[in-house]
């Protein structure tokens, strides 16, 4: 059953959360994703079979959480992954994020390194308003952003995405690969390379980017960015179980 909590901004969070030993799992999803997606569903089955911790949410303007997707921002959807694992999770957590959430993930772990167990992103896309939005945007869609405050892009997955403003400017106070990113814990970066949202060299860039002594990314040939078939669905298990030291 959906759980809800809500933060000091006042955003009504839904989660599930599962019982179990620690550090407990978080799965942070992506941009227009929610917690039921297939890779969060598949995690908690398989922490449930483990009788791990794991827990799942829905960022603001996502899923079950209130808000609408306009509203918000990358900072608003750190703030929320923030107020769950204050709020639920004492002690340590390893973080899991995809694309977006792999954004959020790296936010987490650089505002809470004592927490950090663990890290593993999939198709993660960091600071992607100033590098793929902004840095892709033609003048007259920088004008319309100015002029009307949102422009429309086209989605492989789903209906256009509005991005605003906003989000825009929001992002470039929350970006990780112009400052020194450093995790003492296992990281593990998985990429597909016929992804067509987050590249490769977007991957290879975050690779170069994070300093730690066991930092590993695996490119997977022909994966897309779902990265959600079932054979990457065991590279994720296997990632998990890695940086969990359980092999």
């Amino acid at each position: 059953m959906t759980e809800f909590l809500t933060t000091a901004e006042g955003r009504r969070i839904a989660y599930h959360k599962t019982e179990g030993k620690g550090p407990c799992v978080v799965f942070l999803g992506g941009l227009k994703s929610d917690m039921e997606g297939t890779k969060a569903i598949h995690l908690e089955a398989w922490a449930k079979a483990q009788g791990r911790a794991f827990l799942r949410f829905d960022y603001s303007g996502h899923g079950e959480s209130s808000g609408t997707f306009v509203e918000g921002c990358i900072g608003d959807w750190h703030q929320d992954a923030l107020a769950v694992v204050n709020t639920l999770l004492d002690g340590p957590y390893v973080l899991v994020g995809s694309s977006m959430g792999g954004w959020q993930s790296l936010l987490l772990a650089r505002a809470q390194p004592d927490r950090l167990a663990g890290l593993v992103t999939i198709a993660a896309a960091p600071d992607f308003t100033e590098d793929s939005y902004w840095a892709g945007f033609d003048a007259v869609q920088k004008k319309a952003l100015e002029d009307v405050g949102h422009v429309e892009l086209p989605s492989d997955y789903m209906e256009p995405y509005i991005i605003t403003k906003r989000m825009i400017v929001d992002g470039r106070d929350n970006l990780v690969l112009r400052s020194p990113l450093r995790f003492d814990c296992k990281v593990r970066f998985l990429q597909g390379t016929e992804d067509t949202a987050v590249s490769t060299e977007t991957a290879v860039r975050l690779l170069e980017h994070v300093e730690g002594d066991d930092v590993r990314l695996l490119l997977v040939k022909g994966a897309d960015h779902r990265f959600s078939d079932d054979t990457c669905l065991g590279l994720i298990e296997a990632a998990v179980d890695e940086v969990l030291g359980v092999s």
